[in-house]
């Protein structure tokens, strides 16, 4: 997830990566800024060897969605603990970044879809349950859960590592968007390592990825909407053989 202060008319603007300064031999113990503990359900960590640390949602036994900048460029596993509480790491077989990401818009301010595939080595246990992807566009007032990895405690990286949530408010700083989603509330926000994070409607489906926080941690969480880029996420699982679970 990236982090910025400014926030012009077109969209907000990134300047830190969330993903750095996590360490990946922190211990984990809780995550999402003001949010509660929850089932992971269908999402896991994906850590990079530079010790990033994101979330990312299970979309097969073997796919993974997560933010574009948490997989465009280094080496990366996916991170699971099993039954017994031990950490696994999963070798990732294939990615694919979405052609519309752009590493350098944060500085030039220029429009990027900041969204990533990857494809592991060996599947996940079944555990983790293919999400449901929603392509329903928000509106302002709306309540979407946000959930994540991410630290508890800003710049803490020993406060990563649990999957929490929060339920937030859709508003629309900037009008509406055909791209991105906004969430603020004063229950919490994104912090570092919920980049990837699922946003969810109250039925459960996922219609968008946290990507971007504005100012601190727990403020203005942006997210980018799952239904615009159906087109492409579909085309990359069929090149895999794989398929995504859309809600009608």
């Amino acid at each position: 997830m990236l982090v910025s202060k400014r926030r012009p008319a077109a969209l907000a603007v990134a300047t830190v990566s969330l993903t750095a300064c996590l360490l990946l031999a922190a211990v984990p113990a809780r995550a999402i800024v003001g949010g509660t503990e929850a089932p992971p359900g269908g999402a896991v960590m994906v850590l990079s060897s530079k010790g990033g640390v994101c979330t990312g949602l299970v979309l097969a036994p073997d796919t993974v969605l997560t933010a574009g900048h948490c997989a465009a460029a280094g080496e990366h596993r996916v991170h699971f603990r099993d039954a017994a509480g031990a950490p696994v790491l999963v070798e990732i077989a294939a990615r694919a970044v979405h052609p519309g990401y752009d590493a350098g818009a944060a500085k030039a301010r220029r429009r990027s879809i900041d969204l990533a595939l990857l494809r592991t080595a060996t599947p996940l246990p079944a555990r983790f349950a293919p999400a449901t992807l929603s392509a329903a566009m928000p509106r302002a007032g709306d309540s979407l859960t946000l959930s994540g990895y991410g630290a508890a405690r800003p710049g803490d990286p020993r406060s990563t590592g649990t999957y929490r949530s929060v339920a937030l408010p859709v508003i629309e700083p900037y009008g509406p968007s055909r791209i991105l989603v906004w969430l603020r509330g004063e229950a919490g926000g994104a912090c570092q390592g919920d980049s990837g994070g699922p946003i969810a409607a109250p039925d459960g489906a996922v219609l968008a990825l946290s990507v971007w926080i504005g100012g601190s941690c727990g403020g203005l969480t942006q997210g980018v909407l799952l239904g615009p880029q159906r087109g492409w996420i579909d085309e990359r699982l069929g090149g895999w053989g794989r398929s995504a679970r859309w809600a009608e």
